[in-house]
């Protein structure tokens, strides 16, 4: 299958981020969302991304021109007819989720590829409530998606090689470097990272260093970019709260029991970066 029209649910952070990977690299991008004005942020996002770019000299005025003549923003799913897949980036809620699959899955043609932008929702489970189970799979970006490289390609058990094949040579296409993995609650990376995260969380309620220091031993000890907590801003601590808990219902262990302060953060609003205040202020 050639994939040359990227059908994009959700023009927030991760949805306008796709939609700007897919525009630079020549591909065609339907981004819809529920308002005119949440299109349009989108849209005002992925230009503003790409004046970054342009000072930094990796892109000319006219490749940005074009990267945005590419994007066709829209509040109608009938739009989405024009792609060969179409990625679900909605919010991390299954029953959202389930929603907007199944209007999708009853719109577009038989032979359209659906994949899920999911962080730890069950490809498998997902894939189950539309017609085309072997056409679904899971295609997991990462913030800043214009920046980052991975993409972990997720098949569901229904998922046929065809299916994996395409998505994977679109990631390719993209830029990125894919990498395939089986369906489990939070896949590979955040498998790993979130409850790393969570451990940061208990670290600081016991009181055991700031989070500056916190941040600071994890930089310097282990080398990360950013440390947990700094990280756990800039996904947003209700991200971080909504993937620990599907852990712990999906394993039913105790070790992924939501650190309670991570719980009482987003209980008083402060959600990261978004909110301007989270562990740290903005």
């Amino acid at each position: 299958m050639t994939i040359s029209t990227v059908g994009i649910i959700g023009a927030g952070t991760m949805g306008n981020g796709i939609a700007q990977a897919c525009a630079v690299s020549g591909i065609h991008v339907v981004m819809v969302d529920i308002s005119d004005a949440a299109v349009q942020k989108g849209i005002a996002t992925v230009s503003s991304s790409l004046d970054r770019l342009i000072k930094k000299e990796k892109i000319s005025e006219a490749d940005k021109a074009a990267a945005l003549g590419r994007i066709k923003g829209s509040t109608s799913y009938d739009d989405l007819k024009a792609a060969q897949i179409v990625i679900e980036a909605a919010t991390e809620n299954y029953d959202l989720k389930v929603k907007i699959l199944k209007q999708i899955d009853e719109l577009v043609a038989p032979e359209v590829i659906l994949a899920s932008n999911t962080s730890s929702i069950s490809i498998t489970k997902l894939a189950a409530v539309t017609s085309r189970a072997d056409k679904f799979i899971g295609m997991h970006f990462f913030n800043p998606v214009p920046m980052m490289a991975l993409v972990e390609i997720i098949r569901g058990l229904q998922t046929s090689d065809a299916t994996h094949d395409a998505v994977k040579a679109l990631a390719e296409k993209l830029g990125k470097s894919p990498i395939t993995v089986k369906n489990a609650p939070g896949f590979v990376v955040n498998r790993i990272l979130v409850p790393m995260i969570n451990e940061a969380f208990f670290v600081l309620a016991e009181g055991l260093a700031t989070p500056e220091d916190i941040d600071a031993g994890m930089k310097l000890g282990c080398n990360q970019p950013i440390g947990p907590l700094a990280l756990a801003d800039m996904i947003g601590l209700d991200v971080c709260l909504a993937v620990m808990d599907v852990y712990l219902e999906e394993f039913g262990d105790s070790k992924y029991r939501p650190c309670p302060l991570l719980k009482e953060m987003v209980a008083a609003g402060r959600l990261g970066r978004k909110t301007g205040q989270g562990v740290y202020k903005y």
